[in-house]
């Protein structure tokens, strides 16, 4: 088994490409060690010490350290847990990991703007991101006010304002004239 590796804008987060499918659909977000603990690969990454965040798409996973730590020390090990794993035959996910959009749901009045919004993000944003071993979901809209999660290497990416305002704000403004504004939310 070979397994690459990428770098990400984010350069505490490096996004590792084990050749096969890692998630069926939708992403998985771990931010803690307590949030792995529903995936047999996200606890093996977490025994890495150094390790503060894990992010599975569907072809990668992306891990991102702490500060202090260099990558040259713990990128053989993350290989080493990446690669037991996919041999040990384990699921990536254990019991019901339910494949959703990874989107907030929206009722209301702006239904049908938040339809358009996410059909932008999916079709226009998501893809691109995902080259980069992050997710972008909406969490809400509000008074022209589109609310994004960010998650794997975007989130904390130095870059992430710059994406965020230049590039999905002037996409979704200009599609679609009631947005005024995308901000970021945490978790």
């Amino acid at each position: 088994m070979f397994i690459q590796t990428e770098s990400t804008p984010n350069p505490a987060t490096l996004k590792f490409l084990p050749g096969q499918t890692v998630l069926e659909a939708g992403t998985a977000d771990f931010p803690t060690k307590e949030a792995g603990e529903k995936s047999p690969l996200a606890r093996r990454l977490f025994d890495v010490e150094g390790v503060n965040g894990v992010f599975f798409g569907n072809d990668f996973v992306t891990v991102t350290k702490d500060e202090g730590v260099a990558w040259e020390h713990i990128k053989p090990a993350l290989l080493g847990a990446i690669m037991e794993h996919f041999q040990s035959g384990a699921p990536v996910m254990e019991g019901e990991a339910a494949a959703n959009s990874g989107h907030a749901e929206h009722d209301g009045p702006d239904q049908a703007i938040v339809g358009q919004i996410k059909e932008l993000l999916d079709t226009r944003v998501r893809p691109a991101v995902a080259q980069d071993g992050g997710d972008i979901t909406f969490h809400g809209f509000d008074r022209g006010i589109v609310y994004l999660h960010m998650q794997g290497a975007c989130a904390g990416c130095p870059s992430s304002t710059l994406t965020l305002k230049m590039g999905i704000e002037n996409l979704l403004r200009h599609y679609i004239p009631e947005v005024i504004e995308v901000r970021p939310v945490a978790a």
